[in-house]
């Protein structure tokens, strides 16, 4: 059994959502990031950088639990633990694979949740930000399109890239972008979207999503963006995840 540390964010949906494809058994464990409590000195033995998702597979290597943070190490994990589904064998294939996730992590990710902060949950709004961040998320959104116009999916098939890339674009609007201006991205968009996996992963913690539509304030604001995300740890924080490296191979 996997334990999924989750949270309905578009990081949160990858791993939910490729726990479906592959078909493997995982409970839930919420993490209300409104709330803090990734802050929480168990959480932060699993997760050191205090982020979402994660998990504790009570099967691991060598039979003992194993704990994971990290998206796109998560992914692999997962994909490799399941005879490479979703992200192939062969090596050329593979690091294809490879570089559409990494470019979904360090390109994507930053920029397009950066667009989304500046022209929807700052407090004060500022042009340049807005203006800086939608633009290059829009010269992100042409990459995609010029790829996805010469193949079906972004790695050839179907693979954890898409995953990855699918939960980001779901906010285009709120990111400045419009999926009718990227014809070949849309075509791709629709085709994901409609797989039965993808809408169960998407359908974790739904409720949850739903009552947390707007945008945070006080508390909840400082938890995300303000003050709470970059004040010091405590010491029992600190020690926990000093202590991480022991926590593996032990009961969760």
């Amino acid at each position: 059994m996997i334990k999924l540390y989750f949270w309905p964010t578009p990081n949160g949906y990858k791993i939910s959502i490729l726990l479906e494809e592959l078909e493997l058994p995982y409970e839930v464990e919420a993490v209300h990031i409104g709330k803090g409590e990734q802050f929480n000195a168990d959480f932060l033995k699993i997760s050191p950088n205090n982020k979402i998702p994660a998990i504790v597979d009570q099967n691991g290597p060598n039979g003992k639990p194993y704990t994971l943070f990290e998206s796109t190490a998560i992914m692999t994990y997962l994909a490799e633990k399941s005879g490479f589904r979703f992200m192939p064998a062969d090596i050329e294939r593979r690091y294809q694979v490879a570089e559409w996730l990494s470019f979904q992590a360090a390109s994507m990710a930053p920029m397009l949740g950066q667009a989304h902060h500046f022209r929807e949950y700052a407090k004060e709004k500022i042009p340049y930000a807005v203006d800086r961040f939608t633009s290059e998320s829009a010269r992100l959104y042409r990459v995609l399109e010029r790829r996805l116009s010469e193949s079906e999916y972004l790695a050839g098939e179907y693979s954890i890239a898409d995953m990855a890339t699918y939960p980001w674009l779901r906010s285009h609007k709120y990111q400045g972008q419009e999926l009718e201006s990227y014809p070949s991205i849309l075509r791709w968009y629709s085709a994901v979207r409609a797989r039965p996996a993808v809408q169960r992963g998407l359908a974790v913690l739904k409720e949850r999503f739903e009552r947390n539509r707007k945008p945070p304030t006080g508390a909840a604001w400082d938890n995300l963006f303000g003050s709470n995300q970059f004040a010091r740890l405590s010491r029992t924080a600190t020690v926990a995840i000093i202590k991480r490296r022991h926590s593996r191979g032990k009961d969760y």
